[in-house]
């Protein structure tokens, strides 16, 4: 048996620079950070050469014996479905799939779910992967094997985990550089920041489509604003670097202002009126995490002000949702053969603290 599970992201400035139009004209520059929100597959080998997927949060579940007779487009399973085609997987298998928060709430749950399955399947076909190998062939599945208009960063922030500048270059290489922060910093920073979810999952792929589409222009209100949002998340590393949060949650604010000018449709009124009522009770900054028009809004809040951005946002239906940054990113927590007798797998059980932000191993 084997049980991966990779973490979710919240990502504060460059979103949108990460997509192809962008980054093979300008390059482009995302800081994020992943959270203890995973998602979680589990893999048991079978004796009678079927695979089965089973979703617990799509409530689907299918068997198939065939791997090629196995149809992708328009399947809900479509992503575990292209993981097992792309490599070529026919053994005989179940897998369980599962995640801590519904689907479509701008965590990057979709690469998630992608790196998590193909961290799964090549650790069990013993084809090792390195982390940027990992989220590479993982981005490639949705970009390319699904046609989907995403970006990179998503798959990268799962892969690695951490707190990171993920940088895009115009030949299509990643660079991940983890940000060096004091571990005291490290804490204020994330006890400052907070997840109200909006109450719309959403599908983001009309959202990218478009932007996509106005960002290959030669000249456009969205590829200027891209250009500053890039500008904005090399200031706000740097910000970061001097420890000044203030102004990192200052610079939040300012992300957001020129992300909500990239497309029409990444605010709502609902958004814009919990963003409003944030900022009126003391909240310095923020987004809406992933490409729009619904999710979680990421608020940033100086200890004063927390609890009355709490009670105001409480007054008005929205849930928060606690969270912690992560530092494993996709991990084989599960690994041994005792309990299905199956000899592909190895004899190890790994489990790690997710409360401990000066723990900043990735394996």
């Amino acid at each position: 048996m084997l049980i991966v599970r990779s973490p979710m992201r919240i990502s504060f400035a460059g979103g949108g620079t990460d997509l192809p139009a962008y980054y093979e004209r300008f390059g482009g520059e995302v800081v994020s950070a992943a959270i203890n929100k995973h998602f979680y597959t589990v893999l048991q080998k079978r004796s009678d050469d079927q695979v089965q997927l089973i979703s617990s949060d799509l409530r689907v579940l299918e068997t198939w014996r065939d791997i090629g007779q196995i149809k992708t487009n328009g399947s809900e399973l479509e992503i575990p479905i292209s993981v097992l085609k792309e490599l070529n997987c026919n053994v005989g298998m179940s897998l369980f799939l599962a995640s801590e928060i519904p689907p479509g709430t701008g965590l990057g749950s979709s690469a998630t779910v992608c790196v998590t399955v193909l961290k799964a399947i090549s650790t069990y076909l013993h084809v090792p992967l390195s982390k940027y190998e990992l989220a590479d062939r993982a981005f490639h599945i949705a970009r390319n094997v699904l046609n989907k208009p995403v970006g990179k960063q998503d798959e990268y922030a799962s892969a690695f985990g951490g707190f990171n500048r993920i940088s895009f270059h115009p030949s299509g290489s990643v660079t991940v550089e983890p940000l060096s922060l004091d571990p005291d910093l490290l804490r204020e920073l994330q006890d400052s920041l907070l997840l109200f979810f909006t109450g719309a999952a959403h599908n983001s792929w009309s959202i990218l489509q478009e932007q996509e589409s106005a960002t290959r222009k030669h000249s456009s209100p969205t590829l200027e604003s891209l250009h500053e949002i890039r500008a904005l998340a090399a200031e706000m590393r740097s910000t970061l670097g001097a420890g000044d949060l203030q102004r990192f949650g200052l610079l939040l604010h300012a992300g957001w202002e020129a992300k909500k000018r990239v497309s029409s449709k990444i605010s709502t009124s609902r958004i814009d009126q919990m963003y409003a009522i944030a900022r009126e009770h003391g909240a310095l900054g923020g987004k809406i995490t992933g490409a729009g028009g619904g999710g979680f809004l990421l608020l940033f809040c100086p200890p004063d002000a927390k609890a009355a951005v709490r009670q105001a946002l409480a007054q008005c239906g929205v849930q928060e949702m606690q969270f912690e940054f992560d530092f494993q990113g996709a991990q084989v927590v599960v690994d041994d053969p005792f309990i299905d007798q199956d000899d592909n797998c190895g004899a190890r059980w790994t489990f790690f603290s997710v409360s401990n932000s000066s723990d900043r191993r990735a394996s």
